[in-house]
């Protein structure tokens, strides 16, 4: 598959081009509104194509886009890539709201392309591995998961920027949101506070709370403002998993996964692996075969609609049904 990537963004050039040089497939070309700016990542990443221009990426000779743009722009390129007939993988997340992320997915399928969310982790062993241990470990009763880092320097950073819909929600805290609902399920109602240190209008802080019918609650916290972390943990009637760090992990590193069942407690260690190789080989495999992603539609869907929930509870201090 011969990629085209909408934009300079340092996910793309910094994770998803080398992931997808390990793979069989390639990054053929790179559009910025800059066009000089596109060149030099071109010339920086072996990277054959160059554009001044998104539009001009639609028509070049590509299989499909990576759509790393900021996270107001998903939809629109998402959209009109899908008019171009390319298949897209748009980072998370897919878009500002569920409302835009359902009109997003049906123009897709009405277009018979392939859509697919860039949540990486997805694509790691381990997260299979904890998704197999937790299925012996009976009920969920309890689960906490965060991400966040400090956020410095420019203050017009795309992140900070509520027209772009920055925020640390959407950064980051859409991981502990997919984290929650891939592992203990949709939440019936949750809770949120947020705090805005930047002044920006955006939240640099949130935590919120999950809630499911069968009485689990589960946690979540991310940040722009205090030291790196990324956790998950969840605590169910028979046993234990948790995982640090998390998310982002190196392609070079190992991951380790704990776990405690029957009064035993193990760690396992996965050999290193570059999940946006893996993530980009999903994606490959399903625009040929017709299946749906692993992080397809609806599940982006459904991840945005716990998102909105999220910042409707935290902006009226209510309890948010789902």
């Amino acid at each position: 598959m011969r990629f085209g990537i909408l934009s300079t963004a340092h996910i793309a050039l910094d994770a998803f081009v080398p992931g997808v040089a390990r793979t069989e497939h390639e990054v053929a070309a790179i559009a910025s509104r800059d066009a000089e700016r596109a060149a030099d990542a071109a010339a920086a990443h072996d990277i054959p194509a160059s554009y001044g221009s998104y539009e001009a990426l639609l028509d070049a000779d590509v299989d499909a886009v990576y759509n790393p743009l900021p996270n107001g722009l998903h939809a629109e390129w998402t959209t009109r890539a899908a008019d171009a007939g390319l298949p897209v993988l748009c980072e998370k997340p897919l878009t500002r709201d569920a409302g835009e992320a359902r009109d997003v997915v049906e123009h897709c399928a009405d277009r018979g392309v392939t859509l697919m969310e860039a949540f990486m982790y997805r694509y790691h062993p381990r997260t299979e591995r904890v998704r197999s241990l937790l299925s012996d470990m009976g009920d969920v009763v309890a689960a906490e998961a965060s991400f966040g880092f400090p956020l410095r320097g420019d203050p017009e950073d795309v992140r900070l920027q509520p027209g772009l819909a920055g925020g640390s929600l959407m950064d980051v805290g859409c991981y502990p949101v997919n984290a929650l609902r891939t592992f203990v399920g949709e939440p019936d109602a949750v809770t949120a506070t947020t705090h805005d240190s930047r002044d920006c209008g955006v939240d640099t802080r949130l935590a919120g709370t999950f809630e499911y019918a069968g009485g689990a609650r589960a946690t979540l916290r991310c940040w722009f403002d205090a030291p790196e972390h990324q956790r998950y943990r969840i605590e169910t009637t028979d046993g234990w998993v948790e995982a640090s760090p998390a998310f982002n992990v190196p392609a070079d590193a190992p991951a380790e996964l704990r776990y405690g069942r029957d009064g035993r407690t193990a760690t396992e260690t996965f050999e290193p692996v570059d999940q946006y190789a893996r993530e980009a080989e999903h994606f490959a495999d399903c625009v040929e075969s017709g299946m749906t992603p692993r992080t397809g539609g609806a599940d982006a869907v459904a991840n945005m609609r716990a998102i909105d929930a999220l910042s409707e509870a935290a902006a009226t201090d209510e309890r948010v049904t789902l």
